[in-house]
C-alpha cells in the first residue's frame, strides 16, 4: 500500500480563524477553492479582531452587482474606499503592545501600505500562504482553478478527491449537513468531519474572546501559535493510525 494522502479544501477567506489552520495542518494537500460562488456576509471578505473596546469587523469592500453569478476568483476589490489604511490602523492600534507584534508587523505593513490588491482571492491567498509559512504548516498548496472539478457539494468534493488521488478527506463542521459518506466509502475514501475545540489563550485587553482572526493568536504567542491551535484536538498522526487500522 502506498503512502496515504489526506486532502482538505476551503474557499478563500480573509484573515482566517484558528479552526481553518487546524484542518489544513491535518492534511497533505490543501486545495484553495477559488472557483466556488462568492457569498455575501460570509467570511470571504471579512473577519474579527480584538480591540480594547471589544471585537470589531474588518471588511474588505468589494464591487457590488452580480455576486450571485460570480466565482470568488472573479470578485474585485472596491479600491475607491481606502480600506487598506483603515485595516492597517485597526490592526496596529489593537495589537501594537502584543509580545510578538514587532516580529510580524512588517508583513502587514507591506500588505496594507505597499501593495495594491485588485482581486479578493489574490489578497486572501497571499496572506494565507504567509500564515501557513510562519505557523510551520507544510502542505502541498493547490488551487481549484488549476483543475476541472465537476459536480456540486458532495459530488464536487468526491470528484476532487478522485482527481487528486486522496485516501482521506477532511470536511469542516458544516460538511456533515451535505456529505454522503457512503459514496466516499464506495470510492475507498475515508471521511473525517472536523470537530474543533477552540483553545483559550492569553490575549491583550480584559476578557477572552474566541473565534477571532489568526492575527490575534500570532501577535500574542508567536512561535507557539501552532501548538496552541492543536491543543485538545486530533492530530495528523491520529488520522493516519486510524486509517491504517481500518485498512488492516
Amino acid at each position: 500500500m502506498g503512502e496515504e494522502i489526506i486532502l482538505t479544501a476551503h474557499q478563500p477567506v480573509y484573515l482566517p480563524w484558528l479552526g481553518l489552520f487546524h484542518k489544513i495542518a491535518l492534511s497533505d494537500i490543501f486545495c484553495y477553492f477559488n472557483e466556488v460562488q462568492y457569498l455575501k456576509k460570509d467570511w470571504n471578505n471579512r473577519n474579527k479582531i480584538k480591540t480594547a473596546s471589544g471585537n470589531i469587523w474588518l471588511t474588505v469592500p468589494v464591487l457590488t452587482g452580480g455576486h450571485r453569478d460570480k466565482k470568488i476568483s472573479d470578485i474585485e476589490i472596491n479600491n475607491s474606499i481606502n480600506w487598506q489604511k483603515k485595516h492597517w490602523r485597526s490592526i496596529y492600534f489593537a495589537h501594537q503592545k502584543a509580545p510578538f507584534f514587532s516580529k510580524y508587523s512588517d508583513f502587514f505593513d507591506d500588505v496594507y501600505n505597499k501593495k495594491k490588491w485588485e482581486r479578493l482571492a489574490d489578497l486572501n491567498k497571499h496572506m494565507l500562504k504567509w500564515f501557513l509559512d510562519v505557523l510551520g504548516i507544510r502542505v502541498q498548496f493547490l488551487e481549484a482553478s488549476q483543475f476541472q472539478f465537476k459536480g456540486k457539494k458532495n459530488d464536487l468534493v468526491l470528484d476532487m478527491c478522485r482527481q487528486l488521488k486522496a485516501d482521506t478527506y477532511i470536511f469542516g463542521a458544516l460538511g456533515k449537513d451535505y456529505v454522503d459518506v457512503e459514496s466516499f466509502e464506495k470510492s475507498g475514501i475515508k471521511v473525517v468531519i472536523q470537530e474543533y475545540n477552540h483553545p483559550v489563550y492569553t490575549q491583550l485587553h480584559p476578557g477572552f474572546i474566541s473565534h477571532l482572526s489568526i492575527v490575534d493568536l500570532l501577535f500574542n504567542h508567536g512561535q507557539r501559535s501552532l501548538e496552541i491551535i492543536m491543543e485538545n484536538n486530533i492530530a495528523k498522526e491520529d488520522l493516519l493510525v486510524s486509517r491504517m487500522q481500518e485498512t488492516g
